[in-house]
C-alpha cells in the first residue's frame, strides 16, 4: 500500500514527497507525555511558592549586615514569576491545540496521550522516508547497471573483515561448503570411472 502511495505521489504530487520536512515537529511531539509535562509544571509552581514563603519569612526577621538573600531571591522570584506565567500560557495553548487535533482526527479527548497520538504519524513518516530512499537507491542502481549494489556489498564485506565478524559467522559455513564441494567432486569422479568401465 505504501509502495503504491509513493508511486502516486511521484507521478502526480511530487511536492508531497517532502512531507517529512513539512511535518518535522512530529518527531518531537511524539516524545511528549502531557500528564508528565503537567506534573513537571506543577512541581515548578510548588517550588516557586515555597521560595516565596521563605522570602516572606526572611523579610520578617532581622537580617545580618551584608545579607543579600532577600534582594537576590526577590529579583529571582519576580523574573521567574513572569517566565512561569508564560509557561502556563504556552501549556494551556498546547493542550487546546492538541485537543483540536484529536477532534479533527475523530479521537476522543483524554483517551490518548500526545506520545501515542503523534507516534502513529511518526511511525508512518519513518516508514515513508525509508521506502522512498529504498526506491531512490533502486532507481540509481538500475541506471548504474547495478554497480552501486556491488559497491555496497563490497563495503559490507570490508566492514565485516575489519570487525572480524566474517570469521566468526562464515568460517564454519565456508568449511561446510568446501567439504560439500570435495564430496561432490569425489562422487563425480566415481561416476566417471563407472562410465569409463562400461564404455570399455
Amino acid at each position: 500500500m505504501l509502495h503504491y502511495l509513493i508511486m502516486i505521489f511521484e507521478k502526480n504530487y511530487p511536492d508531497t514527497l517532502n512531507i517529512q520536512q513539512d511535518l518535522a515537529s512530529i518527531q518531537d511531539a511524539a516524545k511528549v507525555n502531557m500528564a508528565e509535562l503537567e506534573k513537571e509544571v506543577h512541581n515548578i509552581k510548588s517550588g516557586l511558592r515555597a521560595l516565596e514563603a521563605e522570602l516572606q519569612y526572611q523579610q520578617s526577621r532581622t537580617r545580618e549586615r551584608g545579607d543579600k538573600f532577600v534582594a537576590v531571591i526577590g529579583d529571582f522570584i519576580t523574573v521567574a514569576g513572569f517566565s512561569f506565567s508564560e509557561l502556563e500560557d504556552q501549556l494551556s495553548e498546547a493542550k487546546d491545540k492538541y485537543n483540536k487535533s484529536l477532534k479533527h482526527f475523530g479521537e476522543e479527548q483524554g483517551r490518548m496521550q500526545p506520545d501515542e497520538f503523534f507516534g502513529i504519524f511518526d511511525t508512518f513518516l519513518q516508514s515513508f522516508s525509508e521506502l522512498k530512499e529504498q526506491r531512490e537507491r533502486e532507481r540509481r542502481s538500475k541506471k548504474g547497471g547495478g554497480s552501486e549494489e556491488v559497491g555496497g556489498e563490497f563495503d559490507d564485506l570490508v566492514s565485516a573483515l575489519r570487525s572480524g565478524e566474517v570469521f566468526d559467522k562464515d568460517l564454519n559455513k565456508f568449511k561446510r561448503n568446501r567439504k560439500r564441494s570435495v564430496n561432490s567432486l569425489a562422487e563425480g569422479g566415481g561416476r566417471e570411472r563407472a562410465v569409463a568401465k562400461v564404455t570399455y
